[in-house]
């Protein structure tokens, strides 16, 4: 059963800010984004908000933004120890038939042998076709395998409207196709869990390798501040798409366009819709990174209760000017059940106001609470009962 437990504003919490027009998909942008864009999303990380939402659960073809799929899976191989970025893999004669200069590419050749670090730089830098087979045949097996695990990550993470047919978002017959919503899940997930290869990998450049120097087509990073990639896409019968993120002064925004016709539209597009996501918005914190936020209720634990700490900074979003508080409340399926370890995501803080979608952040055990024995049990059984 969920349980809802409602908080009580601090006084420094009861002049925050909201705005009715804020995260609903009818939201005033200024005209930023135009409807050259039919797609596009704006999500800030740290309040969980959609600033900006335009058929954002529509499914559409990602083209090469599929490769941050493909990072995912190789980042979270490297952090369980089962791929080491200086490993090297063989760039195959069966897959130089296919991948040899075929669309983008790291101008890999024939037999060569590359090490992981590179192909990564080759996939999230140069959207290197190439170099994402090499890496699917090398560190799985074959790209089958390969494909296969993209697909349980994406289930894993949420991305329930996502399916992937190739590592790299080569046209599949409409096999692959994915959501803005579920790309903003995508990169949530690639900078919270894996925030240091993030920041290695992404946001480059561009790549000099096998004599040929190529530039990232990345439209924020190094032009907008604080932007550190993500990733373009592009096909004929996809059009132009984009998933990026920028970070200023601890607060991150996550944003998707789509279906563009024309390179320098995404550009334009793109830029200006993370500076208005920065510029037209008022942030204020309630929580910052591991503080206290509540309590839930624990069954057949040693303690009867745990307490609650933030993930990560929670913020709350407003529109300049707006000047009325959120409601907060702590939802999770309870009671817990234990054991429950130290750091493990039980909960959730939600921030809604009137008008507006709610918005969830994670929260997790702030201690570890271990199965209770039969004389543990009985003693918190009363104690909940006269609770």
């Amino acid at each position: 059963m969920s349980k809802i437990a409602p908080l009580v504003f601090a006084a420094g919490l009861a002049a925050l800010a909201s705005s009715s027009s804020a995260t609903t998909s009818n939201q005033s942008d200024g005209g930023i984004v135009s409807r050259a864009a039919p797609v596009a999303l704006l999500f800030d990380v740290q309040s969980g908000q959609t600033l900006f939402a335009r058929n954002a659960d529509s499914r559409f073809i990602p083209a090469s933004i599929t490769k941050v799929m493909s990072a995912l899976v190789a980042f979270d191989m490297i952090a369980a120890g089962e791929l080491d970025t200086d490993q090297t893999f063989t760039f195959s004669e069966t897959a130089a038939e296919e991948w040899y200069r075929n669309g983008s590419t790291m101008f890999l050749e024939p037999g060569e042998e590359v090490p992981v670090d590179l192909l990564l730089r080759g996939i999230t830098s140069v959207s290197g076709n190439d170099a994402s087979v090499v890496l699917a045949e090398g560190a799985k097996g074959s790209v089958v395998q390969w494909v296969d695990q993209m697909n349980r990550t994406a289930q894993e993470i949420g991305m329930t409207s996502s399916h992937f047919g190739t590592p790299n978002g080569w046209p599949d017959d409409g096999r692959t196709f994915t959501t803005a919503r579920d790309l903003q899940r995508l990169a949530q997930t690639v900078i919270t869990r894996h925030p240091e290869l993030y920041a290695e990998y992404f946001g480059r450049p561009g790549l000099s390798y096998n004599g040929y120097a190529q530039a990232n087509h990345d439209p924020i990073s190094g032009v907008v501040e604080g932007a550190d990639g993500i990733k373009t896409g592009f096909t004929n019968q996809a059009g132009h798409g984009f998933l990026g993120s920028a970070e200023r002064n601890g607060s991150r925004l996550i944003m998707v366009v789509a279906a563009i016709d024309e390179e320098s539209v995404r550009a334009d597009i793109s830029r200006k819709l993370i500076e208005w996501g920065f510029s037209n918005f008022d942030r204020k914190m309630l929580f910052e990174q591991g503080s206290l936020v509540g309590t839930a209720r624990v069954q057949n634990g040693e303690a009867n209760r745990i307490s609650l700490v933030a993930a990560d900074r929670i913020n709350f979003v407003t529109r300049k000017g707006a000047m009325k508080p959120p409601k907060l409340s702590i939802t999770y399926e309870g009671p817990l059940e234990a054991p429950i370890s130290q750091g493990e995501q039980v909960a959730h803080l939600t921030i809604s106001f009137d008008g507006m979608p709610p918005s969830k952040v994670p929260l997790l055990a702030a201690e570890e609470v271990g199965k209770a024995d039969v004389v543990t049990r009985i003693t918190n059984a009363f104690q909940n009962w006269f609770n």
